[in-house]
Order: structure tokens, then C-alpha cells, then sequence
């Protein structure tokens, strides 16, 4: 009998964050390693666990996946998140890039300076609300359904609520143009495991602090300062 899934990653969210999204809404129980040293990142190294060498890496099945999407499209496929057919995978796969883009621009914002966090700030709201979300708008409105592919509850859905909270920790009233998409933040956080995961307590991790990014530069031994977009 396989165990939990197990995170390797540091205690903050990065490129882990949407893992735990889709495992908590699929609600599969899992075990983090958190990242606090070099030399636990230097012994995965040498164990051969990180094939690309970088994490995030999760154990699960009997694997060691690294990559990110590849971990997310094995977690969608398992859990049946990623559609009825390959037509709705494509869509959903369409859908979620988008929106891994929107993510890219929040993802190093912890890492920046505090005049280019304004200028970031700025940039991704911008961003957000005259590119991403008018799609996310007219899809839902076009179709009429309570989900973005085949009505049905997808790893689309669990991807585009993360990014919907991660800007409104930008800018709180942000989806105040986008009426379908304040119904569709409601739907979805109102599914029982989205609830629990965003309850206090949860495996959610919070806004990246001073603590986070200072150990992710100690143990990937970052040196170079991150710029905006």
C-alpha cells in the first residue's frame, strides 16, 4: 500500500504552492520535508533525487518527480482532474498555462527590492485584468457552466482560484470588473476540500515573509538580486 505523497521544498510556497492546491482539492493527505539547509539540498543531490537538480521534488507512486507541470499533470491524471477526453485535457492544459504565466510574474515578487515591488505590484495587476482574467470572464460567460471545461471540476478550476487570491493579495478589489469571476471564486471555494485547505491550520502556506526568501537564497545560494518585470 503506497504512503502519502511526500513534498520536498522549503516551508513557503514558490513553485510547491500549486501542488498542494491540487492535492488538498483532490483530498489526498501529504508529508512535507522542508528545505532549511545547504546540506539537505546538497544530499538530495547526491542521492540522485533531484534529476534536474532543483526542486520542487515529490515522492509519490514510487517516483521522485521533479518539474512541476509534470508533477501537476500526473496529480490531475491520477486524481481524475484533467477531463473526459483529450479535447478537455487540451483545453484545461491551454488554461492553465495562462494562468502559470500570471503566476510567473507574482512568484519572484518576494525576492525583489521594495521600489520594484511597487513597480511589480503595478505590472501584475495590469497584467491580471487586461490580458488573464477577461479570458477566464468570457469563458465562463460563454458557456454558462459553473466550471471552465466540461462543467466538471478540474485542475483549471484549482489553478485559476490560486491565482485569483494570489492578485487580490495585490490589489484586494481587483475582480471588481469581472462578475463571473467573484461567482466563480465563491464556487470554488465553497467545494469542501477547497474550504479546508483555505481554513487556518492547513497545509496553505502564507505570503512569502523576510524568513522565506532569506533561507531560499542561504540554501540555493542566491547571490544575484532579482529584477521586475
Amino acid at each position: 500500500m503506497p504512503g502519502k505523497p511526500k513534498l520536498y521544498y522549503f516551508n513557503g510556497r514558490g513553485k510547491m504552492e500549486s501542488v498542494r492546491w491540487l492535492l488538498a482539492a483532490a483530498g489526498v493527505e501529504f508529508e512535507e520535508e522542508f528545505l532549511e539547509t545547504r546540506e539537505q539540498y546538497e544530499k538530495l543531490l547526491q542521492d540522485g533525487s533531484l534529476l534536474f537538480q532543483q526542486v520542487p521534488m515529490v515522492e509519490i507512486d514510487g517516483m521522485k518527480m521533479v518539474q512541476t507541470r509534470a508533477i501537476l499533470s500526473y496529480i490531475a491524471a491520477k486524481y481524475n482532474l484533467y477531463g473526459k477526453d483529450l479535447k478537455e485535457r487540451a483545453l484545461i492544459d491551454m488554461y492553465v498555462g495562462g494562468t502559470d504565466d500570471l503566476m510567473g510574474f507574482i512568484l519572484m515578487f518576494p525576492f525583489l527590492s521594495a521600489e520594484d515591488k511597487e513597480k511589480q505590484r503595478a505590472f501584475i495587476v495590469q497584467k491580471a485584468t487586461s490580458r488573464y482574467f477577461p479570458v477566464y470572464e468570457k469563458v465562463l460567460k460563454d458557456h454558462g457552466h459553473n466550471f471552465l471545461v466540461g462543467n466538471n471540476f478540474s485542475w483549471a478550476d484549482v489553478h485559476l482560484l490560486e491565482a485569483i487570491l494570489m492578485v487580490e493579495e495585490k490589489k484586494s478589489d481587483v475582480l471588481s470588473g469581472f462578475p463571473q469571476l467573484q461567482a466563480f471564486k465563491a464556487r470554488i471555494s465553497s467545494i469542501p476540500t477547497i474550504k479546508k485547505f483555505l481554513e487556518p491550520g492547513s497545509q496553505r502556506k502564507p505570503v512569502p515573509d523576510d524568513k522565506y526568501v532569506e533561507t531560499v537564497r542561504r540554501v540555493l545560494r542566491m547571490y544575484y538580486d532579482v529584477k521586475a518585470n
